[in-house]
């Protein structure tokens, strides 16, 4: 089983637990926060991805940083899960998929949209209603701006792109023309 798999199985253990037993979304802030700090503290991050570290001082190290923060009780029984089992180099992962599992819950879908120069924000809020009302669910957008388009926009809601930009539609246009 590949680690991106096993996060995805934590992960879901996590949230279906956090369901019942707690908030998801706080506990989705919670383990954002605990890999942040992991993160942000690359000697710890190091320490407890390091396979030569025992198991057992790397639990030490994860009940000492539960014993000085407020952590739901769901969310700890997982970090030190997955300390017991050596598999905090997770801890990423296991974050990015909660994240999405939570998104999916809370019936919120991420969108991305491209365009040459930087769109005006009621530009932006029109965007965001008119795929709210395609997809069913509440968008959360991300305008970026990337001048290689050259005019359009390329918007990318979940995995599906729709690609309306001028570069796309002239290698379209030289496609059709070479194949004539």
């Amino acid at each position: 089983m590949t680690n991106r798999a096993a996060a995805r199985r934590y992960a879901r253990a996590l949230f279906d637990v956090s369901v019942t037993e707690a908030d998801p979304a706080q506990v989705g802030q919670e383990l954002d926060g605990f890999a942040t700090l992991v993160v942000a503290h690359a000697d710890l991050g190091r320490a407890l991805t390091n396979p030569a570290v025992p198991a057992a001082r790397k639990r030490a190290v994860v009940t000492a940083l539960l014993d000085q923060s407020a952590v739901s009780p769901v969310l700890a029984k997982l970090l030190l899960l997955l300390a017991e089992r050596d598999r905090l180099v997770l801890l990423g992962d296991v974050a990015a998929s909660y994240g999405e599992r939570l998104l999916d819950h809370q019936q919120v879908v991420r969108a991305e949209v491209t365009s040459a120069v930087p769109l005006p924000d009621d530009r932006v809020a029109m965007l965001r209603r008119s795929l709210a009302r395609v997809t069913g669910r509440e968008v959360r957008l991300e305008a970026r701006v990337d001048p290689s388009i050259l005019g359009g926009v390329v918007t990318k809601v979940g995995s599906v792109v729709y690609d309306g930009s001028v570069s796309r539609q002239l290698e379209r246009l030289k496609a059709r023309l070479a194949q004539e």
